[in-house]
């Protein structure tokens, strides 16, 4: 059993061949910030009485939900009989939504240990996890958790998992992150098997950026891996992609809590602080350097993530879009993958078009928005990006079906496609198939990963996977299945916009741009849902669906009416005539009176598809 550092390792002046640097991968509530908690109470960094469950998770929605969003470094100290390590740890998210900060974290890792539940076994977040962490060419260690379950069937997945990363099942390691067995095992084992950093401390100074957080006291923290050289406190620093120099004035280390140094050596993981008020001015995947004497080569940097979905978020209280637009421009600090451009809406007034990585990362905004700025929010149905191209050649990009052309021929619409991974039970196989097909889904294979699990691939368009696939398959297969998907290209396809008219005006809040053989279904399913939630006014309010001018469905709100014949009965039919014709001059008269009054809840219930049944 290795004891806990005595001494720890001094920063800045570690020697690179005692570091090692690795991340946790796996799947949604697999395990990874419990095992991560018992790593800092072994390691001593966090003393037991200030210890509490998912310390590294900063935020309040992190800690309800128990999911991670943002990725956390820290650095612990461990002696084994080969004398004393730096142990730099990065806490990755599970979910699918946030891949890009797992593969920016795998950047900044020679390793990576593959966490998988000894109850659930291999999911697809976990397999896809482990394809980005080869693509990087990282030490792997599989790990098996909560083996202490009743549940678990430890030996059932060591024999998954080594048929998968090749190995002998052995010598997959068991532990339970909660009681802290076989942690110290663990990380004896990271200390053998994943390679020390390399890199030149004579060359010119290079850290590459890895993520970059707003805090309101002390502005931009950015999180950096050296490669080479040595970064010290007091020197200006040049931004490779930008060329804009700062001053250091704060360079330290995560022990979890930040710590100051004396510089970051080869290999180190630390922060840095230069006063920078904006997190677009330190740009994760850009290469840091020093001024005086900059690197003239900048390290291959990873892309921009590219937002998946839009929606547009409006204020219920028109009055605070300023407000949102302020807390827009906060959380950006903290989220540098949000994009939002203002847009208006004839029905909702102004607000937002974002751009989001996936469904959670929009209910994720959405909460946060409500939560830390006290906002009450619409956000319409979520779409994602077209092309099209009209007969006369011009092209058009369309994040929202209010930017659909209208009035010219469509020659074209091209639509992204994902390739989805599904993993479940091979009992589901044929629901799963079903399911996939009824969104325009083409098979590409299947693999069976064990005698029971089956993993099922298949080319799918995002617009049919966003709204509520996800929902449907977990009800399908009982909550078994798991889903990952990675963009892959765009085709074109049958696409059209329906339109859903209130007494003939288009209201935009509820336009979509759906399949043509899909398209009928959703008008009917519209009209239908707003016949329930608008009110009866003075007079008949027809709602329509149509595409382009052709109506597809059609339902009518019956105006409220006086019955004004109640008291005519008997053989007065002359003036039971009379009384009719002048209720239809009124209402003649009422059809005239403007728009139709639509709550807001109507909005939020129509979107959201929340619609009550009203009792008969």
């Amino acid at each position: 059993m290795s004891p806990r550092a005595l001494h720890p390792l001094e920063p800045a002046s570690t020697d690179p061949s005692a570091i090692r640097n690795f991340c946790i991968i796996a799947h949604i509530d697999h395990g990874k910030s419990t095992l991560a908690d018992r790593m800092l109470q072994i390691t001593g960094v966090v003393s037991d009485r200030d210890m509490r469950a998912q310390y590294l998770d900063r935020m309040d929605i992190e800690r309800e939900r128990g999911i991670t969003i943002k990725s956390q470094a820290v650095r612990m100290p461990w002696s084994t009989d080969g004398g004393t390590f730096a142990l730099n740890m990065i806490d990755t998210p599970g979910h699918v939504d946030f891949t890009y900060e797992v593969s920016r974290s795998l950047a900044a890792c020679e390793g990576a240990i593959l966490l998988v539940d000894a109850a659930q076994g291999i999911e697809a977040q976990t397999l896809a996890n482990l394809y980005l962490a080869l693509e990087n060419d990282l030490e792997i260690i599989p790990v098996l958790n909560k083996i202490d379950l009743p549940a678990a069937d430890p030996e059932k997945y060591a024999k998954e998992l080594a048929g998968l990363i090749g190995g002998k099942p052995e010598a997959v390691l068991r532990g339970s992150g909660q009681t802290g067995m076989g942690v110290e095992a663990l990380l004896d084992r990271v200390v053998e098997r994943i390679p020390a950093p390399k890199g030149d401390p004579n060359a010119p100074s290079r850290a590459m950026i890895f993520d970059s957080v707003y805090d309101s006291y002390r502005g931009v923290i950015t999180y950096v891996r050296m490669i080479d050289g040595k970064l010290s406190p007091r020197e200006r620093i040049q931004m490779m992609s930008t060329r804009a120099t700062h001053e250091l004035l704060e360079i330290g280390v995560s022990s979890p809590e930040p710590t100051v140094t004396k510089g970051l050596g080869v290999g180190e993981v630390g922060y840095l602080i230069t006063g920078v008020k904006d997190v677009r001015q330190s740009k994760v995947g850009d290469t840091v350097t020093n001024a005086q004497r900059p690197s003239t080569e900048a390290l291959p940097g990873y892309t921009d993530p590219k937002p998946m979905v839009f929606s547009g978020l409006y204020p219920i209280d028109g009055s605070d879009y300023p407000v949102l637009r302020e807390a827009l421009d906060k959380l950006k600090l903290s989220d540098a993958s949000l994009n939002y451009e203002p847009e208006t809406s004839v029905a909702l007034g102004f607000g937002f078009r974002c751009g989001f990585l996936g469904l959670l990362h929009l209910e994720i905004i959405t909460e946060r928005l409500e939560r830390e700025f006290g906002l009450d929010l619409i956000s319409t149905a979520p779409s994602v990006t077209y092309e099209v191209t009209t007969e006369d050649r011009k092209h058009f990009t369309v994040t929202n079906p209010s930017e659909f052309p209208t009035g010219a021929k469509i020659a074209s619409v091209t639509e992204p496609m994902v390739r989805a991974a599904i993993l479940a039970p091979k009992d589901y196989v044929g629901t799963i198939m079903e399911l996939c097909q009824s969104r325009r889904g083409a098979l590409i294979g299947m693999d069976y990963l064990g005698e029971d699990r089956v993993e099922i691939k298949y080319t799918m368009p995002l617009g049919e996977i966003v709204f509520d696939f996800f929902d449907h398959l977990k009800s399908k297969t009982a909550g078994y299945a798991s889903l990952d998907y990675e963009p892959s290209g765009e085709q074109e396809a049958d696409l059209v916009k329906v339109d859903i008219l209130l007494q003939g005006e288009a209201v935009d809040a509820f336009s979509a741009i759906v399949h043509r053989d899909k398209a009928y279904a959703y008008g009917l399913l519209m009209t239908e849902r707003l016949k329930k939630l608008i009110p009866r006014q003075q007079f008949e309010v027809p709602i329509q669906a149509a595409i382009g001018a052709r109506i597809i469905a059609r339902e009518s709100i019956s105006a409220i009416r006086k019955d004004v014949l109640a008291k005519c009965y008997g053989g007065d039919i002359t003036r039971k005539r009379k009384l009719l014709e002048k209720q239809k001059e009124g209402k003649k008269r009422m059809k005239m009176v403007g728009r139709v009054e639509v709550p807001q809840e109507a909005f939020i219930a129509a979107l959201s598809g929340d619609v009550e049944v009203k009792k008969k």
